[in-house]
């Protein structure tokens, strides 16, 4: 079969195909086609595999008739300017080759702000427009984004703007999924989801979800949305072997989202990189504890690195790595819909998908999963959760 048009090719006079007869500013060989769109040179035009459905799993997102990978991927990091244009490409191709319908973003993720979502609507315009009624993409609102009174939190004004602002960065008509991305302890939580609901009613998103709220805050936030006709889709906590607050509580999180009929997506399944082997044997110079991204090195202790290394030989006797146990962990409990992941390189995303190979467990690995599985201090948004 042919490769698909390249989008807006018969319409937009600017994309159009261009030889490179020489390399030596570019780095090209020479010969190549490539497909420029303004300032954007892209690859010919992207064909994803034909049997990208065929090893997925899918789970429905709590009783809503709306499906989600088992592994799902998120922008938080990598995809901001400070990381090659053609890494991030690579990464979103495979991704999808291999399934994974479910992009995740936040209106801040960067850097520098904002520019995931810059950067995810030129791959989306280049590679994926033809596929987007295949793809669920989401964005957030909630942390701080621009100066001023109106920057952040959850006031209507900021909600509302932020969504239009992100529709712009990505070229987008509307998101699948949009989130309120933390709770305001000073905003009344009706005017926050009715923010919810008429981003739904406009058409510029066609669920409502909200991340890092409590048990108690998201039992309020469902009755609000549902007495407004427009149902709580989704709740995005952090969670991990490491990370276990969804579970404390009476009724815990987990235990409302079942009730309430609504979808569990996990972010930081790997504990901000300490549920990976990068770790195991000192702090790397490239990695997130050593430059200060999302992990303290003050965390990385030796009684918590002894645990990690337990759970490292739970999964050696599984066959798996680290990072593949901990995401088939987190998916072992069926109120989760999807672990959310992050990937700085087509390998790391590969290791992580392999984690859907081994999803069983058994009874003297869970308990010996339980001994080590321990709060390490690492829920960055327990001030969000603990409201």
């Amino acid at each position: 079969m042919a490769a698909p048009e390249p989008p807006c090719r018969a319409t937009c006079p600017d994309r159009r195909p261009w030889r490179l007869d020489g390399a030596a500013s570019t780095g090209a060989r020479p010969g190549v086609t490539r497909w420029k769109t303004g300032e954007v040179t892209t690859p010919p035009p992207y064909a994803p595999s034909a049997d990208r459905y065929d090893a997925m799993t899918y789970r429905r997102c709590g009783r809503s008739g709306l499906q989600l990978p088992a592994i799902s991927l998120g922008l938080w990091h990598n995809f901001g300017d400070d990381k090659p244009f053609e890494t991030q490409r690579a990464i979103l191709r495979r991704a999808f080759d291999r399934g994974v319908t479910h992009f995740d973003l936040a209106n801040n993720y960067g850097p520098p702000y904002g520019a995931a979502e810059t950067n995810f609507g030129r791959h989306l315009r280049d590679d994926f427009r033809p596929y987007r009624d295949e793809l669920v993409i989401s964005t957030k609102a909630g942390y701080d984004m621009w100066p001023g009174p109106y920057g952040e939190w959850g006031s209507r004004k900021y909600v509302l703007a932020s969504l239009d602002q992100s529709l712009h960065r990505m070229g987008l008509d509307y998101v699948d999924i949009f989130y309120s991305h933390r709770i305001d302890p000073d905003t009344p939580l009706e005017e926050t989801m009715g923010a919810l609901d008429t981003a739904v009613r406009q058409g510029k998103a066609l669920y409502a979800g909200i991340s890092s709220y409590s048990a108690e805050r998201t039992r309020e936030a469902a009755a609000i949305l549902r007495d407004l006709g427009t149902p709580l889709l989704i709740h995005q906590p952090s969670y991990s072997m490491l990370n276990r607050w969804v579970e404390g509580g009476d009724p815990s999180l987990l235990e409302v989202i079942e009730d309430e009929g609504v979808g569990c997506i996990a972010f930081s399944p790997l504990a901000q990189g300490m549920l990976t082997d990068r770790y195991l044997d000192g702090v790397p110079d490239d990695s997130r504890a050593a430059q200060g991204k999302s992990l303290d090195p003050g965390l990385l202790t030796d009684e918590s690195l002894s645990h990690v290394r337990a759970l490292n030989d739970v999964a050696r006797g599984r066959g798996q790595s680290l990072a593949q146990l901990a995401l088939a962990w987190v998916l072992r409990d069926p109120r989760v819909t999807s672990a959310l992941i992050g990937a700085s390189s087509v390998g790391q995303l590969d290791d992580s998908l392999a984690a859907l190979e081994n999803l069983d467990f058994a009874d003297e690995e869970l308990a010996t999963v339980e001994a080590h599985a321990v709060d390490s201090g690492i829920n960055l948004w327990a001030r969000s959760s603990d409201s």
